[in-house]
């Protein structure tokens, strides 16, 4: 039930009840009810104050209540009136106030120059936005065109050392060669010509004798010329070998000025791995093709396309790193490697390379799929 419904009707009720007490009673409902209270008297005189009391605080409650509600109903009237007629007033006060154009073409001023700052700011936004991209791509093409520069001039670089290198480690090798040979003859001399200056000199001081004597000590002569020829050989033919020997100890501690390990001199076979049926790959390949996939092959450089490497060539360094050795040969059935050689990747071929010199020792085409 709605509250404002339920308030007006004890409003009424409470009005109601106000005016019948109010309006005295007539004679006749005078006499029926002091009959009526005279037999209730007579049937319960002991109950009757106590219901005068109900009674008389029952109508005092209604009466509260109907001053209650009808003071409520006035308070809001009042003010719904007050309200009104105040916001007659401002409305009229408002429509004869002169200020009002002004304060309008004022404010409209203010948002169209708001709109106009706006519509710069976001114009500038956009500019800066677009010139900030701008030199981005720039920047970028520029590092891009740089790094490509760097990465040529380190490759021509490195090529003109790794020749340099080894012309240099050549004539190093045939000086030493040519030194070693000259020192050796000068040797010889020395001792040849000594022992002929010892040899005049004995015959100065020898006295003079038969021709028989004389027979004896030019066979002598021969004799003593030819083994002091042969013992020189021989203590070159030593010192020869005592130096090889201390090369090859000097290769074996540091192998790497000869281009290999562990002073091991052997020299890579391209043929007796293939008879060897141990290795072979084409077969494993037929039954384990998944194993050959090792996906896309991405160049050390930008730029670079394939190009058929043969046997001799020497490999940039870029192409011989860690990422592009093959560690495991045996799970390709290749054969293991020793000293310098490292199995290396180069697209889908398979390279022997000694990673010293950069010399590419085997070549296996078509290797991967």
């Amino acid at each position: 039930m709605d509250l404002t419904l339920l308030l007006r009707g004890s409003a009424l009720s409470a009005i109601a009840a106000a005016l019948a007490l109010a309006i005295p009673p007539t004679p006749a409902e005078a006499a029926t009810s002091a009959s009526a209270e005279s037999s209730a008297h007579s049937d319960s005189s002991e109950a009757q104050p106590n219901r005068d009391r109900r009674a008389n605080r029952q109508r005092s409650r209604s009466s509260n209540r109907g001053n209650r509600q009808s003071t409520r109903s006035s308070n809001r009237s009042n003010a719904q009136s007050t309200r009104q007629s105040n916001r007659s007033s401002r409305q009229n006060v408002r429509r004869n106030s002169a200020p009002r154009n002004v304060s309008a073409v004022r404010s409209e001023v203010n948002r169209s120059d708001t709109s106009t700052r706006r519509s710069t700011r976001v114009d500038r936004r956009t500019d800066n936005r677009s010139n900030r991209v701008e030199r981005r791509g720039d920047n970028r093409a520029n590092r891009v065109e740089r790094r490509g520069d760097n990465r040529s001039r380190r490759v021509n670089n490195e090529v003109r050392g790794s020749r340099a290198s080894a012309e240099r480690r050549a004539d190093d090798r045939r000086n030493a060669a040519d030194n070693r040979g000259y020192n050796n003859r000068q040797t010889t001399r020395r001792n040849v010509r000594d022992g002929r200056r010892d040899v005049r000199r004995a015959n100065r001081t020898a006295p003079r004798t038969a021709p028989a004597t004389r027979r004896n000590v030019r066979d002598a002569r021969r004799a003593g010329y030819q083994a002091g020829v042969r013992t020189e050989r021989r203590r070159d033919r030593y010192q020869n070998s005592r130096t090889r020997r201390n090369a090859y100890r000097a290769g074996a501690r540091q192998g790497y000025r000869a281009g290999y390990r562990k002073g091991n001199y052997r020299r890579w076979d391209n043929r007796a791995w293939r008879a060897n049926k141990r290795y072979h790959w084409r077969g494993y390949r037929n039954v384990h093709r998944n194993v050959f996939r090792l996906g896309r092959y991405y160049a050390p450089f930008r730029g670079h396309y394939y190009r058929p490497v043969r046997i001799g060539f020497f490999l940039d360094s870029l192409f011989f790193q860690p990422r592009f050795f093959i560690n495991d040969p045996w799970a390709y059935r290749l054969p293991p490697v020793y000293g310098p050689y490292r199995w290396v990747r180069y697209y889908d071929d398979v390279l022997l390379v000694d990673i010293y010199t950069g010399e590419v020792v085997d070549v296996i085409e078509n290797f991967f799929w």
